[in-house]
């Protein structure tokens, strides 16, 4: 089984504001990374921000090939979006919990591939809009940079990880999906057969992952770290554990892997090709009620 995740300090700045986002874009500082479809994004982004929506959609295997061709995939991505090392990564969604967490599935896979300067919009573009600056039109097309992943694979959980994370108790699993998807009543949030079986791994807690965030304001946003670590206490969770994170595709995953961050949890794997890749081995173990 791989080592345990640690967060290094380098990358505890995860969240920005839409104040300093904007001063980074007045620096030449940043890099917006668009996560939403590209009608979306043509009828009013983030000025200069490159519409990505593949950081959203995209499936993988954990398998070694899979992992290879995902790390190839992005790579281009990132080198087409213009990233350099000097350059800070600003994700953004409509809103935290408006697109499945997508904001963090791109912030996650780009630290994932070793890139120090990552981050998440807080609040997204409700939140860059509702502070009064401005947006753009169209499309833009950047200037093409160099990109090369170098992988942080402690950050990763594979197939084979979850499978002998099963009945070892010092490994907790921890799913974040849907209380449908939970409870077996649908196997996505694409539809109820959209894989081939319901349910979930074996031993497995579960914080759905709107649990998260306050979602009584207006502008959705993570709770407090207190609230955070009560809420997993609760269901016997502490920030010394060693834990892995799944969803169906690692969006939702990576937006609980933000908030267990941020709220002083380090021992942290996220399971990326999650559900969708365990429900469709028929010969991997699943719980259903």
């Amino acid at each position: 089984m791989k080592a345990p995740g640690m967060i290094k300090a380098e990358v505890s700045k995860i969240l920005y504001s839409p104040n300093e986002l904007h001063d980074l874009l007045i620096r030449g500082g940043a890099v917006p990374l668009d996560l939403r479809d590209p009608e979306d994004h043509a009828a009013g982004h983030i000025p200069a921000a490159v519409n990505v929506p593949d950081l959203f959609y995209y499936l993988t295997e954990s398998t070694s090939s899979g992992l290879a061709k995902m790390h190839r995939r992005f790579e281009a991505v990132f080198s087409y979006a213009g990233l350099s090392p000097d350059k800070v990564a600003v994700f953004y969604e409509d809103g935290l919990d408006s697109r499945y967490g997508a904001s963090c599935r791109g912030y996650w896979i780009l630290t994932y591939l070793g890139h120090d300067r990552a981050g998440v919009l807080d609040g997204g573009l409700k939140a860059w809009m509702d502070r009064g600056f401005s947006v753009e039109e169209g499309d833009y097309i950047p200037q093409r940079a160099g990109f090369t992943a170098n992988v942080r694979s402690s950050m990763m959980a594979t197939k084979e990880d979850v499978l002998q994370a099963i009945g070892d108790s010092s490994v907790v699993l921890l799913d974040t999906r849907d209380e449908a998807e939970w409870l077996g009543l649908s196997s996505s949030p694409y539809g109820t057969n959209y894989t081939p079986r319901r349910g979930r791994i074996p031993g497995a807690k579960w914080i759905e992952w709107y649990a998260f965030m306050d979602r009584s304001l207006a502008i959705p946003v993570f709770k407090s770290a207190e609230e955070i670590c009560r809420l997993c206490a609760r269901q016997g969770i502490h920030p010394d554990d060693d834990i892995i994170i799944y969803c169906f595709k690692g969006a939702r995953a990576a937006n609980s892997y933000v908030a267990l961050v941020r709220a002083g949890f380090s021992r942290l794997r996220v399971y990326f090709s999650s559900w969708n890749e365990w429900s469709r081995d028929l010969e991997l173990p699943i719980e259903q009620d």
